[in-house]
């Protein structure tokens, strides 16, 4: 019997670690996707300060930001453009 009863300690032992182990690496996953919910929030935020300075600057802008809005408005030329060719393609 001791020797069965070793067998089964082990099993058991292993057992517990694994399930230590497959909860640790749940917990993680969520802390990283919480982490990616958070790294989300950042990046909306920096593109909406981004359009709302251009919005208010973007016809003035600092030296330091003068060829990111320039970027942005010959953009939007480009758009337009692209929507007058489309225009006229749909004969409209």
């Amino acid at each position: 019997m001791d020797f069965f009863e070793k067998v089964g300690d082990t099993i058991t032992s292993k057992g517990k670690e694994v399930t230590g182990k497959a909860k640790d690496l749940a917990e993680i996953a969520n802390l990283k996707s919480q982490i990616s919910t958070c790294e989300d929030v950042i990046r909306k935020n920096y593109i909406e300060i981004g359009r709302l300075y251009y919005e208010r600057e973007g016809l003035e802008p600092r030296v330091e930001y003068e060829q990111f809005c320039r970027a942005i408005s010959n953009a939007k030329t480009g758009i337009e453009d692209l929507e007058e060719k489309i225009r006229k393609v749909k004969g409209i």
